[in-house]
């Protein structure tokens, strides 16, 4: 339903094609309806490869992913959306058609419209169409997992290892409670009284690159902690390191009817000290708080989890602004990927300076005067 009795543009079904792979610059054009997971598998079959993968990938459209500016697990190697999105066209609220960027590698000739306009949320311009960089496709790639008795250990390996020089394609975690709720609900053989989980994996050219990886990501581990160290030897064992962590979202189900999901992003090095506040938190609410995410690039969902929604909502959204302000105080900020919409835009003010949100405001006013497009967003 849209806001305040709004109208709501879909381009799922009517601008949902792939325009143009070009193997010789390596870009893509492609139409705004065009779903993440079927544009990686066409560029992959030429030998090519596009790095976002939100959890959302087999629903989720390129349109969505700049508008939110998507991240996924390969991030913490490969970076998010904005670093592939090279041009876009897009329709403006009074409907001029303007391009903003260009398909050369290099281009430093006027503002950077294009940057201003991924991540806006649908509240500057509707999004036609797209020009994304490519890559060449990994020839190898291998998954491993490391227990912890301490989810501080776990944070404490993550950014030790990626500043040690080693560059994982992912770096994924699981708290405690999190790995406990994947095994009741579908019995993977977790270690259940481990503190915290650590999922990675490396990909490279060459056999020797990925053992030298490897022997690296598990040599800081086991300073850092780790208990258990595993390498997936096969496909089906890759699959079934990465199993936990793309469950864990529908497996904390088990601690409450309904959850205040939220993503919050720290620098890396601040992780232990945001997950120790949480823990905090979730004692002093008397609330179920299970947490997983990628930390290889500092972003944790974290998931207040509620029994009975009518008589702990307010505590939960409480619980919330509280990890919100804790995110702030350490120089991170509200969302790493899920975005602000409507259901976070009372908390802006806290991260934003009255004079930041004027200027937000600003740049709205300048593209959508008579707001029309996806009024009250952010807070705008």
């Amino acid at each position: 339903m849209g806001v305040s009795g709004g109208l709501i543009l879909s381009l799922e079904k009517h601008l949902d094609k792939i325009l143009e792979i070009d193997t010789k610059n390596l870009i893509a054009r492609v139409q705004p309806g065009v779903i993440n997971k079927h544009f990686q598998n066409e560029v992959e079959k030429l030998g090519l490869f596009y790095p976002p993968d939100p959890a959302s990938q087999d629903q989720s459209t390129l349109g969505g992913n700049v508008s939110e500016n998507a991240g996924g697990m390969r991030a913490a190697k490969y970076g998010i959306t904005k670093d592939y999105v090279m041009a876009l066209r897009a329709v403006l609220p009074n409907g001029d058609i303007i391009r903003a960027g260009k398909k050369t590698i290099k281009d430093v000739a006027g503002f950077n419209v294009a940057g201003i306009l991924i991540a806006s949320e649908g509240c500057l311009a509707v999004i036609s169409e797209i020009t994304l960089k490519l890559l060449a496709k990994p020839k190898l790639r291998q998954s491993a997992m490391g227990v912890f008795h301490t989810i501080q250990e776990a944070m404490e390996a993550v950014y030790k290892t990626m500043a040690s020089g080693v560059v994982p394609v992912a770096m994924e975690f699981l708290d405690n409670l999190t790995i406990k709720a994947v095994e009741e609900r579908f019995n993977k053989g977790l270690p259940t009284k481990a503190g915290a989980i650590l999922i990675t994996q490396v990909d490279g050219s060459v056999p020797e690159q990925m053992a030298w990886q490897l022997s690296a990501i598990e040599g800081h581990f086991k300073a850092n902690g780790c208990v258990d160290f595993k390498i997936a030897q096969t496909v089906a064992e890759e699959e079934d390191l990465w199993f936990a962590r793309r469950n864990a979202s529908q497996s904390i189900s088990v601690y409450g009817k309904k959850k205040l999901n939220e993503d919050v992003t720290v620098p890396r090095a601040s992780l232990p000290a945001l997950l120790e506040e949480v823990g905090r938190i979730s004692k002093a609410y008397n609330l179920p708080i299970p947490c997983f995410g990628h930390t290889g690039d500092g972003n944790v969902h974290v998931n207040i989890m509620l029994e009975n929604p009518e008589t702990q909502l307010e505590q939960g959204q409480r619980a919330m602004e509280e990890i919100f302000k804790c995110a702030i105080a350490l120089e991170g900020t509200l969302s790493g990927e899920h975005g602000i919409g409507l259901s976070k835009a009372k908390f802006m003010p806290l991260a934003f300076s009255p004079e930041e949100m004027g200027l937000f405001r600003a740049i709205k006013k300048a593209f959508d005067p008579n707001n029309i497009l996806n009024p009250f967003k952010m807070g705008l």
